[in-house]
């Protein structure tokens, strides 16, 4: 780990929610936007972070759980990705139960669930 990867790193630690590029940089003191870019993809990789798409426009980065990458470096421990109509912030939300969806003919190798609405400071306002 390079200092700036630690710095990086800081800032997601910093976050409750999912934070987008510009949000990342605005926390960085003095940063290379190619240095950056090759972080989060190393980030992604070795399964630090997950990159979050939503309503087909909204791309964030939320810290994964330990152990979350593997060798094809896909995303896995299962929760749902909220997002927020209010604040429009994304939090990555555990389930208990994650649902099992069988489809006859078709090998799943991946879900995602997403869910709208307003979190709990913004439903209260």
């Amino acid at each position: 780990m390079t200092p700036f990867r630690m710095e990086v790193l800081g800032v997601f630690k910093s976050f409750e929610n999912a934070i987008d590029l510009s949000q990342l940089e605005q926390q960085l003191v003095d940063f290379d936007r190619i240095t950056l870019y090759r972080t989060l993809k190393t980030f992604q990789e070795k399964g630090l972070i997950h990159e979050i798409v939503m309503t087909g426009e909204i791309k964030k980065y939320a810290l994964c759980e330990d152990g979350c990458g593997d060798a094809d470096h896909q995303h896995q421990h299962n929760h749902l990705h909220f997002y927020c109509k209010g604040c429009q912030e994304i939090y990555c939300i555990d389930l208990k139960e994650y649902p099992e969806i069988r489809l006859p003919k078709f090998q799943i190798d991946n879900i995602e669930l997403q869910a709208e609405g307003l979190c709990d400071k913004c439903s209260n306002c």
